[in-house]
């Protein structure tokens, strides 16, 4: 229960605001000014279920990473009221039991934008010009080159045309990219600055394929072996979404055969991942999860996500 003269306690659970000292956050002042104590997870990494059972009994808002936050953990949280997210994706919480228990689940949607697209369009031109092979090749005592491609004589299939999409196309687009775009959430129409294509007709055109979608619980991956097939010989396919959005023993079968030059990923089903051959691939680039780990992207995203939370936690209390 809160302190006397507390309204209550607000958990923070995201790697980028546990890392250093809560109380130096500008964006989370907001919430202590307006009376809240503030609870923070594990310093710099994702809490675990026993620990998030422990951390979220008191607390009465939370202001959440990318940590699973599962039925049990709700359950044992009797005073929760709202899970504010400090991102847009909400498939690591259990909806359905938020829902039974009275739990609002706030997003952040467009917060960390503009941080995952300028990634994605590094990760494409890594690709295209082997930047990670050369720089490895040159540490090795090695001069040796490789002829890479320009962004303006590629075509790009975004799948997934939201905010990040979007942002994507603008960039790609300034540096003469012909672009096209697979969205079934879509209105009918295309958006006049991008063709909306089928995914199969997406991945037989484009030379680089990036990925912006969610997931579904106990969905199959969008792309296993049969999607990746359809791919041109010789494909770069860069993903930072979400990890079960490719197939990754389908994956490592494409770079294997040439089907994919390269594939980039921002995204693990574990943090950090275990080790395993796709990931020892030599076509392959990896970076750990810092799509939305910019200055920048973490100052609107937490700054969203606390407004979000006062919002909720304010009408909770005019609520009779």
């Amino acid at each position: 229960m809160p302190a006397s003269g507390s309204r209550g306690k607000v958990l923070v659970t995201p790697r980028s605001l546990t890392a250093h000292s809560l109380a130096s956050n500008a964006e989370l002042r907001l919430l202590t000014d307006a009376g809240f104590e503030l609870v923070s997870g594990p310093p710099g990494r994702c809490p675990t279920e026993d620990e998030l059972l422990e951390l979220a009994y008191p607390c009465v808002g939370w202001l959440a990473g990318v940590e699973p936050i599962t039925a049990r953990v709700i359950q044992a949280a009797p005073h929760l009221r709202v899970i504010s997210r400090n991102g847009v994706g909400v498939d690591s919480i259990d909806l359905d039991a938020a829902q039974r228990h009275g739990v609002r689940v706030a997003r952040a949607p467009g917060a960390n934008a503009r941080g995952v697209a300028e990634l994605a369009l590094g990760l494409m031109l890594a690709a295209l010009r082997r930047i990670p092979q050369s720089d490895r090749a040159l540490r090795d005592g090695r001069w040796q080159r490789w002829q890479g491609r320009e962004l303006a004589t590629c075509t790009v299939g975004l799948v997934g045309y939201g905010t990040i999409g979007r942002t994507v196309a603008g960039l790609l687009h300034t540096l003469g990219a012909t672009v096209v775009a697979c969205d079934p959430m879509l209105p009918s129409g295309s958006p006049a600055d991008v063709s909306l294509v089928a995914l199969d007709g997406l991945l037989a055109a484009s030379d680089v394929i990036s990925l912006h979608v969610p997931t579904q619980p106990g969905s199959a991956a969008l792309l296993g072996a049969p999607q990746l097939a359809r791919m041109r010989p010789g494909a770069i396919l860069v993903n930072t979404a979400r990890a079960s959005l490719v197939d990754e023993a389908a994956a490592l079968e494409a770079l294997n055969s040439g089907r994919l030059a390269c594939y980039a990923v921002d995204v693990f089903d574990t943090e950090p991942p275990h080790p395993s051959q796709l990931h020892q691939h030599d076509g392959v680039i990896l970076t750990p999860h810092i799509g939305g780990f910019t200055v920048d992207s973490v100052r609107r995203a937490t700054r969203d996500a606390v407004v979000n939370l006062l919002d909720a936690l304010t009408l909770e209390a005019r609520t009779p």
